[in-house]
């Protein structure tokens, strides 16, 4: 083995796509449909359409940047390299702590889909396993992913086909008198929380150092995956709002599993359930893949503890990173209740999108800028969704960039106090 980081460009851009798709085709769509309906209500489609502007205009700022800067970190590199230490300093904290959350609550959600009775105990299973294949290397991990992939769309396409099939269907933005209001606010909440199934993109960015020639993947790789999730995602939403009305699917705890009931599609249930665990773990796999890379690119920059920037001489792979990751994800999973973690993680990820606009900002013509309009849009799409989340999830995502503000600040003056 070797402390001397050296990763691998494994990844063409059929690997970046697949590990988008894994990321961001996860829970999100088994899960996240209910509470952004009952905060849009009939505007669900609307409140998706904006998350997937906001999420464009994220992407390209990040596929400009990471065609730049082809290393393992994502926006904690473009922070880093545009805007200055404390910015880079502040996305890595908040992807590192939100997505953590996040890997925990996908984990509990492979459990409850799995194994009810045993939730923890799966969880705590899926994440040591899928840290071991992370530990094999990039490669053993994308093919994983291919696999989950397809079984997942298969099941997804499965469920459009029974909910348009069946009888009762109605248009999917029809009135419905047990549905919440349509508002602004609620829109916009909504599209906050939705914002979160699409988060993943940003995994292909930060596996920028094992994907090869990235200047020309990295850009043609990040808008595809994109835009197959947002046809994925609207086809599921219009069925799912067809077939049981804004109302009923607010209160859905399994907002699919209910579609194919009230379709007369029962006997499907079970592949739902089947599919909804493979989702989480597809969007597990990728979420630990994206913070040990965020981890190692810290760890380089003595933000985190040094020894965490090993990298396997035969597999190429941050192991040590990876293993970090692994256990204090497994712990977390082990003994806290994170059902909540959906807003928490869209106000952490939404301040690195916001940082990752502003870094886009600042690219130069010759460096291939995107278009001034999107990196201003997504910077404001940023801001206004996250302070449009529950209250709860603004408070807790603000102290936990405060935290990652201070921590900065304490760890820059004990460096200064050590050079004087």
């Amino acid at each position: 083995m070797t402390t001397q980081p050296a990763l691998r460009r494994e990844l063409g851009t059929f690997d970046a796509v697949m590990t988008g798709l894994g990321a961001m085709i996860g829970a999100g769509v088994f899960a996240a449909f209910a509470p952004a309906a009952d905060a849009a209500g009939s505007g669900l489609l609307l409140a998706l359409g904006l998350a997937a502007i906001v999420a464009y205009c994220n992407a390209t700022s990040s596929a400009r940047l990471a065609a730049r800067y082809p290393a393992s970190g994502g926006t904690y590199v473009y922070g880093r390299e545009r805007l200055g230490p404390f910015w880079g300093h502040l996305a890595g904290w908040g992807f590192v702590v939100g997505k953590t959350a996040s890997c925990a609550a996908m984990a509990l959600v492979v459990g409850s889909y799995a194994w009810p009775e045993h939730e923890r105990t799966v969880a705590v299973a899926a994440v040591v396993a899928l840290t071991v294949v992370n530990c094999l290397g990039v490669r053993k991990a994308v093919w994983l992913t291919w696999t989950i992939v397809a079984a997942v769309l298969l099941v997804l396409a499965a469920v459009c086909v029974a909910a348009w099939s069946g009888d009762g269907t109605r248009a999917p933005w029809a009135a419905d008198a047990t549905a919440p209001d349509v508002t602004v606010g609620g829109v916009l909440r909504a599209a906050g929380l939705l914002f979160f199934a699409f988060a993943g993109y940003a995994r292909i960015a930060t596996l920028g150092e094992e994907v090869r020639d990235p200047a020309r993947t990295i850009p043609r790789a990040v808008p595809l995956a994109l835009g197959i999730v947002l046809v994925v995602y609207a086809a599921v939403g219009s069925a799912a709002l067809a077939v049981l009305g804004p109302g009923a699917l607010a209160d859905a705890s399994a907002p699919l599993t209910d579609v194919v009931r009230a379709a007369d599609a029962g006997w499907l249930a079970p592949f739902v359930r089947t599919g909804a665990a493979l989702a989480a773990l597809g969007s597990l796999l990728a979420l630990i893949l994206g913070v040990s890379r965020t981890t190692l690119a810290m760890a380089r920059d003595r933000h985190l503890p040094g020894p965490l920037t090993a990298v396997h001489a035969r597999t190429a792979a941050p192991y040590r990173a990876e293993i970090a990751v692994g256990a204090v994800v497994a712990v977390v999973a082990a003994t806290a209740d994170l059902r909540g973690a959906i807003g928490f993680s869209s106000f952490g990820v939404l301040a690195y999108y916001a940082i990752a606009n502003a870094s886009a900002w600042t690219l130069t013509a010759d460096e291939s800028r995107p278009p001034r309009a999107v990196p201003v849009i997504g910077l404001a799409g940023c801001v206004v969704l996250a302070f449009a989340l529950p209250l709860t999830s603004v408070l807790v995502g603000a102290g936990v960039l405060a935290a990652g503000a201070l921590s900065y600040g304490v760890r820059s003056r004990w460096a200064g106090a050590g050079r004087s």
